[in-house]
């Protein structure tokens, strides 16, 4: 009996080689588009679940009250972990991890800027990322101890042991390689936007430097704890809540809680103080997508079935008459269509290795098959038959139900209902399809917004350099070379990258200030000298900072726009801003621009003098000049100056344009899942157009010999099919509006969604399938009546 069906089944095949192939395709694509979505999706959903004890590790949160609004994030103060070491039960091991290292690493000749971080000895007991080489309980016992991960070891010593080997940091300290870190996976917060490990320091090196600190108010640091077996986290973070508070007199109103790691990449966002679901709805997004568009290929291959059935009508009745049962016949159907489903599971595996490599970069990811484990393979066989099984389930119990009497009579004619089956899956197809459309359009039109906004600043012709090795020695040799050559207009020192934030702080009073004024937060930068003349930003009233010009702006700041409002200032030049001891002396108004990302409001800034610390240069180049030549001159003072270290620029343009990364990989995403929504869609349409063209082959002989005219003919087969994406559209258009107006909650600058997308989609629906049948529709219409009639 199985040899039979298999020969059945394989004879129908061959037999229809242009239906085979069209569902064999779509099962193909839908399949291979499934995997896609799901390996990534697999690799989001396990972010830091690797280690054995993820069920121990929490990440440690800051909470508190900014502007009326209740606040949650991640850093927190330096001396936290050994304080909840040492005074808490709970607590097994608590770890700090920061990424201030960022040292020129230099071997023989070899000297390279790569991306390290500090950590406390026990980092290995509280992550069990694997090394290569080395002890993980003693590689970080000494401050002058380094670990590298096998890439970054290869890049320093080639093939050779590197554990033993030394290295040079910065040109001053001597570091012993203790240990080679396998490379770390992808699916950790270690390897992702967050940090981009190469090596690892000692805390205790970080003390050395000076960098370390006991102020209970700067939170600068991540911290993670590894809880006890019998610990309990609500326990914990009851006790724990108002350490800052205890440790501080009562002046910090800042509280502490535990958040699981292994939830924090999908559920981290704050909001009013609590953390909820953030990059977890893109992730379920992207995941009903995987399941629509297999479901979307599997109504294909049952529309093609369904649509073939008068062709196996009298194999059914046969069987019937011979005493097939009905179980049989569905056993046969269902077989067939997994016999398709494991050809079509062929070329979505052959399809997705091909696209692999394009579709890593497409999401920033190093996404694989694992080929050598077993359980891929029986996720593979069983994602494979769920998907025969899918698509062969209607089709089976649809055929297996005619009635041998009236097949074998030739009475038997399938409805042309106004509603069945067929045409209700068609209209399914359109409709997610259309709400991907629409998606689409609107996820584009949000980028093209914040890219559209206006900055602020002249981020043209604007580097950055980071402050390293003799730099900050030499600045002002350097400064003058620079606007001496004719390479640069202007140099400013600063805290951080004029598109980036590296320090807010709050607790500032002024004249008039109240305790609420007390928890405003501001964006803290700095800057010496031509702070906007650099920019190139407006300066709204008063001067600019020089502390080359008037000695007295060490204790400067300029405020932007927004500062000034939230602060209630009326004349706000010549007014003195405290903090503590601190006091600072507003000398200039600035325009706002923006600092940090383009979809939120542009927050309060305050540019201080030089009593902040400097970590960049900004240089602005000149105009003039190409910007080769001017980078080529800039490259010259800065080899004479700082000859240890590369010289190595960033260009602001390029940094800003980081900011739109992840939004666009969301929409590159949605696009490239709508075009495979859509050609699966118009595969199904396609086929089912061309069988409704024969079966009506006769019908439409008749009409012309009446005298019906190609078009009429070609406008009468297409119609049906244009109703359906009709109502589609009807169905799409309210839950596409419910789907991107959540999407856009999540931004605060953001598009309406507007009426013109909607009428724009449907008229694109509407082309897509007219275009699909037309085909069809007009072959079927051009074909000699004679051809058809002859047989009556």
């Amino acid at each position: 009996m199985l040899k039979n069906y298999i020969k059945i089944a394989i004879r129908n095949l061959t037999r229809s080689k242009a239906f085979s192939i069209l569902n064999i395709a779509g099962l193909g694509i839908g399949m291979a588009s499934a995997i896609l979505i799901l390996l990534w999706v697999q690799n989001e959903t396990s972010m830091d679940r690797e280690h054995p004890k993820s069920d121990r590790i929490y990440m440690m949160y800051s909470r508190d009250t900014f502007g009326g609004g209740l606040w949650a994030w991640n850093s927190t103060p330096k001396i936290l972990a050994p304080t909840l070491e040492k005074d808490y039960p709970e607590i097994e091991k608590a770890v700090r991890v920061t990424d201030y290292a960022d040292f020129l690493i230099t071997v023989g000749n070899k000297k390279l800027n790569e991306n390290g971080v500090f950590v406390d000895p026990e980092f290995f007991d509280v992550f069990d990322f694997p090394l290569l080489q080395g002890n993980p309980s003693s590689a970080l016992d000494n401050p002058y101890n380094i670990v590298v991960t096998e890439d970054f070891a290869r890049k320093l010593f080639g093939s050779v042991n590197a554990v033993g080997q030394t290295v040079k940091i910065d040109s001053a300290d001597i570091f012993t390689v203790t240990a080679v870190l396998k490379n770390l996976p992808n699916n950790t917060r270690f390897q992702s936007d967050y940090f981009q490990i190469d090596y690892i320091l000692p805390w205790s090196y970080m003390t050395k430097l000076g960098r370390d600190d006991e102020d209970w108010g700067n939170t600068s640091v991540d911290t993670y704890v590894l809880l006890s077996e019998n610990a309990s986290q609500e326990t914990f973070d009851q006790k724990v809540k108002d350490i800052t508070k205890e440790h501080t007199n009562g002046e910090s109103s800042t509280e502490m809680f535990s958040y699981p790691l292994s939830q924090v990449h999908l559920y981290g966002k704050s909001e009013n103080g609590q953390l909820v679901a953030g990059r977890a709805i893109t992730v379920r997004l992207f995941a009903f997508i995987a399941i629509f568009i297999l479901a979307i290929a599997c109504i294909n291959f049952m529309n093609l079935s369904t649509a073939r059935s008068e062709k196996r009508a009298k194999e059914v009745g046969l069987r019937k008459v011979v005493g097939a049962g009905k179980a049989s016949l569905v056993a046969q159907f269902i077989g067939e269509s997994t016999l398709i489903a494991f050809i079509a599971g062929l070329v979505a595996l052959l399809v997705v290795q091909l696209v692999l490599p394009s579709f890593n970069t497409l999401v920033d990811k190093q996404l694989f098959l694992p080929y050598g484990d077993l359980v891929f393979w029986a996720q593979l066989f069983g994602f494979i038959l769920f998907t025969g099984l899918l698509a062969g389930s209607y089709p089976a119990f649809f055929l297996s139900s005619f009635s041998p009497v009236k097949v074998l009579k030739g009475t038997f004619r399938l409805a042309n209902a106004t509603v069945n089956p067929r045409k209700v899956l068609v209209v399914l197809q359109f409709s997610f399809a259309i709400v991907l459309i629409v998606s689409t359009i609107i996820i584009q039109r949000q980028i093209s917004h914040a890219q559209n906004r206006e900055l602020g600043y002249n981020r043209e012709n604007l580097i950055y350099v980071n402050i390293q090795g003799d730099i900050d020695k030499r600045y002002e040799s350097i400064k003058q070379s620079l606007l001496g050559n004719g390479s640069s207009l202007a140099v400013t020192k600063s805290m951080s990258p004029i598109t980036e934030q590296y320090s807010n702080n709050w607790g500032y009073s002024w004249p008039g200030s109240t305790l609420e004024d007390y928890k405003l937060t501001f964006i803290k930068f700095s800057t010496d000298a031509d702070f906007v003349k650099v920019i190139d930003t407006e300066l709204v009233t008063g001067r600019d900072i020089d502390i080359h010009q008037f000695p007295s702006d060490s204790t400067a700041v300029l405020l932007n726009e927004t500062a000034v409002k939230k602060m209630g200032l009326d004349d706000p030049l010549g007014q003195v801003v405290s903090r503590g001891d601190e006091k600072y002396t507003v000398v200039g108004v600035i325009k706002d621009f923006i600092f940090e990302s383009p979809y939120d409001p542009v927050k309060p800034l305050m540019v201080m003098g030089p009593t902040s610390w400097f970590s960049v240069l900004h240089i602005r180049l000149n105009p003039e000049q190409t910007v080769s030549q001017s980078l080529a001159s800039v490259q010259g003072v800065f080899e004479q100056y700082n000859p240890n270290f590369p010289f190595e620029y960033h260009f602001v343009d390029e940094a800003y344009a980081k900011k739109f990364d992840d939004t666009k990989r969301t929409a590159r995403l949605s696009m490239l899942f709508t075009v495979l929504t859509i050609v699966i869609s118009c595969l199904g349409l396609f086929g089912l157009s061309a069988y409704m063209a024969a079966n009506r082959i006769k019908e439409i002989g008749v009409r012309k010999v009446l005298g019906a005219s190609a078009a009429s003919v070609s406008i009468l087969l297409s119609k049906d099919f244009l109703k359906l994406v009709g109502i589609a559209f009807i169905i799409a258009t309210p839950i596409a509006w419910y789907i991107m107006g959540k999407w856009l909650q999540d931004y605060q600058y953001k598009i309406g969604i507007e009426w013109w997308v909607f009428v724009a989609t449907g008229a694109i629906s509407m082309l897509i399938a007219l275009v699909t049948v037309s085909s069809q529709a007009i072959k079927a219409a051009v074909r000699n009546p004679v051809d058809s009639l002859r047989s009556e």
